[in-house]
């Protein structure tokens, strides 16, 4: 919401949202998503614990206020890929705050951060690879590529300077405790987003709380072990015992797509009694082709997992497989679910089979097949959804550049868009360019509402946030320019020639029918709240691809060129000077009467021989006296 109002309940957001706009269309549309969310909240808040600290079995103490549950859903898909979801959520009655100290099943820093911030709801994804909405539908929870985080803040006299530091403060937490590099969502890429992001929490009626919303994405951000390993040991049984022992690393990065998300948020009613709800999901796309399957299209646990399912965690409530049974292919499943549902939401019917692991006699690497008895020659086409989202640069040259985004409506009547824009400073955009064109007439189309932050560079990115109506049957081009800028060398990526990354899009919008569409309501907290949950509309969020900005590079090969010449420069010097610098210079003297020519060297030469000849044959002389004297007296 707008930084620093007041509201005494979700409800009034509403209110908030129209004193900002000022115009009937855009009050009309923000009118429609707001009722959603305060119907799902209101909900949320009949389902607020009472003073009791009983659960549904009757029984008293600290470990029945809380429950746990693991999910898994399969859903097959038209392509031949395989959707599997995981989800593991607990929740927590602990009333108070001053409770918070005392953990069971909810980790340790979730609690503290509670504690010790004003943080009421937070979200975070880490993802690999991009979800294609043409091909696979709609996930059950969405996230951009890369990684993601918002979260909401709520107290009594919160400034923008507290929720800034607390934001800091949170990532940074985040980022030790799932090993990723949450630390760098700071100022210069977070912003405040007024109309995509709604509260999911709910709070105390009789307290006047500022909310606020932070938002900031790290698209260039890897998903590895280091991420999976710490995300695991989050949930109760770790990774040894449930449907967690069959997140193995080495088959989870081995996916077309995955995704890791946590999310927590608190739940309180007027007398202070809150519900602390903590939610770890995992969501992957595998290929059965690269499984090792028989049969190209075949697939089971087994193959995907590389092992069974080991059990279920013995902390939890209920621990359920959900299959879809609408299947592209005739495939025989073995073994049969134990029992099916059949669930009607917003005009759409799904038939599921569902496997109650608690309930097997068996639980040891429990395996379920699904196999092919016909091979399958035709190509299957799956049914569009009604929403579809595509951005890209498009220009020439390192001067002037242009970003077009190209969200599609394929449904028979006209939808409500909301479209928010994180730039990065460093791709500086001009709002007097924004045009929204129909694809199909070339008419222009005005935004109902206009929300723009101008960026500033190395201090924050440019927000950009945009509601308008899209026609049915029709396609809109988003276009803004942008100037390519040159950056200090120390700005530029270890890769630098590779570019630099630019975050997705947020689209949001409100659906009349609930095609293609498996959210979980905000009403609900498990995967099976989804069942004949019918709403009178559907918020939907989607995203768009990341962007790869390849901005005016300099050549970094010429520093290294020169610290070679540099190093051959000092190699080459380094001798003499080192001679020079460690050796005493002595000067030869030369007599004055010393022949200068080489006759006379070598006349000199020889009258030093002739000298010294004499004096050879005197010693000769005396050395043959002195030893006949010697014989003569040996004689005597």
């Amino acid at each position: 919401m707008y930084p620093g109002r007041k509201m005494a309940n979700p409800l009034s957001i509403f209110c908030i949202l129209v004193l900002l706009l000022g115009q009937q269309t855009t009050r009309i549309f923000t009118q429609t998503v707001l009722d959603g969310t305060g119907e799902g909240l209101n909900e949320n808040r009949k389902q607020l614990p009472a003073t009791s600290t009983k659960n549904n079995n009757g029984k008293d103490g600290l470990a029945n206020n809380e429950e746990y549950h693991e999910e898994l859903v399969v859903q097959p898909l038209a392509n031949g890929f395989v959707n599997t979801y995981f989800q593991f959520t607990t929740r927590w009655r602990y009333g108070s705050k001053e409770n918070l100290h005392n953990t069971r099943l909810i980790p340790r820093p979730i609690a503290e951060i509670l504690l010790y911030s004003d943080v009421k709801e937070f979200h975070i994804t880490l993802t690999q690879g991009l979800w294609r909405y043409e091909s696979w539908g709609y996930p059950v929870q969405d996230a951009a590529p890369g990684a993601e985080a918002w979260s909401w803040f709520a107290g009594e006299n919160l400034t923008e300077s507290d929720v800034d530091e607390q934001w800091k403060r949170v990532t940074s937490t985040f980022s030790g405790i799932i090993c990723a590099s949450l630390n760098f969502m700071d100022k210069t890429n977070t912003i405040t987003p007024q109309y995509g992001f709604k509260p999911q929490f709910v709070s105390s009626s009789t307290k006047n709380l500022t909310k606020h919303v932070r938002y900031s994405s790290l698209p260039r951000e890897i998903v590895c072990t280091e991420n999976l390993t710490p995300w695991k040991k989050l949930l109760p049984c770790n990774s040894r015992h449930g449907f967690a022992s069959l997140l193995n690393s080495g088959h989870v990065h081995n996916t077309n797509y995955h995704s890791l998300g946590i999310k927590f948020r608190t739940l309180c009613n007027n007398q202070d009694e809150c519900i602390l709800e903590f939610t770890e999901s995992a969501n992957m796309v595998y290929d059965p082709k690269l499984v090792g399957a028989t049969n190209n299209l075949d697939f089971s646990l087994r193959r995907m997992f590389g092992q069974g399912l080991n059990g279920h965690c013995p902390l939890a409530d209920s621990s359920k497989v959900y299959v879809n049974l609408e299947l592209p292919l005739p495939y025989e499943m073995t073994p049969l679910p134990q029992y099916n549902i059949t669930s009607t939401r917003g005009g759409q019917t799904s038939h599921y089979g569902v496997y109650d692991i608690q309930k097997l006699k068996d639980q040891k690497l429990f395996n379920i097949a699904w196999v092919l008895r016909k091979p399958q020659h035709q190509v299957l086409s799956p049914t569009p959804p009604p929403l579809l989202a595509h951005r890209n640069i498009v220009g020439y040259g390192q001067e002037k550049g242009k970003i077009i985004t190209q969200i599609t409506n394929n449904y028979y009547n006209e939808l409500p868009i909301v479209l928010q824009e994180n730039i990065p400073w460093y791709m500086p955009v001009y709002i007097h360019t924004l045009q929204i064109k129909n694809h199909k007439t070339g008419e222009l189309i005005q935004p109902n509402s206009l929300q723009y932050r101008p960026g500033v560079q190395r201090t924050r990115p440019y927000y950009l946030e945009l509601a308008f109506k899209i026609p049915s049957k029709s396609s809109v081009e988003i276009s803004l320019d942008f100037d390519y800028i040159f950056l200090k060398w120390l700005e530029y990526p270890p890769d630098a020639n590779h570019g630099h990354y630019v975050g997705s899009s947020v689209i949001t919008t409100q659906l009349t029918m609930a095609r293609n569409y498996t959210a979980i309501p905000l009403s609900g907290y498990r995967f099976s709240d989804s069942f004949n949950a019918t709403r009178n509309s559907y918020i939907l969020t989607i995203r768009t691809e990341s962007l790869i900005l390849s901005l005016p590079t300099p050549d970094f090969s010429m520093p290294y060129n020169v610290i070679c010449l540099a190093c051959t420069v000092v190699a080459l010097a380094f001798g003499p000077i080192h001679s020079v610098a460690t050796k005493k210079i002595v000067v030869e003297q030369q007599d004055s009467d010393e022949p200068r020519s080489f006759v006379g060297k070598i006349m000199r030469k020889l009258k030093k021989k002739n000298k010294n000849s004499p004096t050879i044959d005197g010693e000769a002389e005396n050395t043959l006296t002195s030893s006949s004297s010697i014989g003569s007296e040996k004689v005597k």
